[in-house]
């Protein structure tokens, strides 16, 4: 039996399609400033597209663990876990078999609440990709009437375990097979994570101001891009750590197409972004017809850092046995 798709409308001009493979966001639909209502998320039609391009986690929820884990090798909170290397020898998104992208979760009923939505859970055995413990997760996404996605990640496990979830959708506002470069971008951030080349932090900061990685002030993508960046196409992939965080939900970035005239507002309780222009995309066809390619596209990952003896005063991602992990994101979808 495959997947569920499930399409829902918030009756104000925004609806979404998601599917219970991956429990991921597959469709958004959002009118510009003329009223047109394109896509503008990228996904796939069907399946198969999915399983074959796993590695890209179009719109998905990310899990157990998003972000990287050095060497597969978590020690942290009395935890000292062998994972599934997955990225040479790191372990990237919760592993290469069993991580929440490439499982099928079960769909449950909408939260009245929240608005118009769909509720996936997800029960992870011990072991799975070497993460202990059996772990309940769920995965909510809400419409409100007011043109808000709220995803709201949750899991309680039976023993300690590093927890630390996030939704992976690649956002064009263009709505169409164009280079994100003409997007603007704000993040609320003065500081990101030096990494190692192979995307590992190396214990350090990188203050943004003067350099192409500051986006305190919403500016175009294309103005200004790192040397040095991923291949093939030399963007973004950047932890960026955010001002001011206290596990409420704060605004984290803004994105913004000016032709269009879409914009998205992310909010978060969580303390850190990263930031992903695509560039290891490929050139495929994606959903209803239109074809992407490397920095078509940008991701806003709202996380936490995982564990690392390089960074010891960040937030750690390990959490108790039966204490619930719970994960706020909002997007504020807007035109103008």
């Amino acid at each position: 039996m495959g997947p569920d798709e499930i399409t829902v409308s918030n009756g104000h001009g925004l609806a979404m399609t998601l599917s219970s493979f991956g429990a991921r966001l597959v469709e958004l639909n959002l009118p510009d400033r003329n009223g047109l209502v394109e896509n503008v998320v990228l996904g796939f039609d069907g399946l198969a597209p999915y399983e074959q391009h796993a590695n890209l986690y179009l719109g998905s929820t990310i899990g157990r663990v998003a972000g990287r884990v050095a060497g597969g090798h978590f020690l942290s909170g009395g935890l000292d876990l062998q994972l599934d290397p997955n990225e040479g020898d790191n372990h990237l998104h919760g592993g290469r078999h069993r991580s929440f992208d490439r499982v099928e979760w079960s769909v449950a009923a909408s939260h009245p609440s929240l608005g118009a939505g769909v509720i996936f859970e997800y029960v992870s055995p011990h072991g799975e990709e070497g993460y202990p413990g059996t772990l309940h997760a769920r995965a909510e996404y809400a419409l409100s009437e007011d043109n808000e996605l709220r995803v709201v990640l949750t899991a309680t496990c039976d023993r300690t375990t590093p927890v630390n979830l996030t939704n992976h959708t690649y956002w064009n506002l263009a709505g169409g097979n164009v280079p994100i470069t003409g997007h603007q971008l704000m993040i609320q951030a003065h500081n990101t994570l030096a990494t190692s080349a192979d995307l590992i932090p190396t214990g350090s900061l990188v203050p943004v101001p003067g350099t192409a990685l500051d986006y305190r002030q919403q500016r175009r993508i294309g103005d200004a891009l790192p040397e040095g960046g991923g291949e093939p196409w030399p963007g973004l992939d950047h932890t960026y750590l955010l001002d001011d965080s206290d596990g409420s939900l704060r605004r984290a970035a803004i994105l913004y197409d000016p032709d269009s005239g879409r914009s998205v507002e992310l909010f978060t309780t969580e303390p850190a972004l990263q930031v992903y222009s695509a560039n290891r995309l490929p050139a495929l066809q994606g959903r209803n017809g239109v074809s992407f390619a490397a920095g078509h596209a940008l991701c806003l990952e709202p996380q936490k850092v995982p564990d690392s003896p390089a960074l010891p005063g960040l937030p750690s991602i390990v959490v108790p046995a039966a204490q619930e992990y719970r994960h706020v994101i909002c997007y504020k979808f807007r035109t103008r």
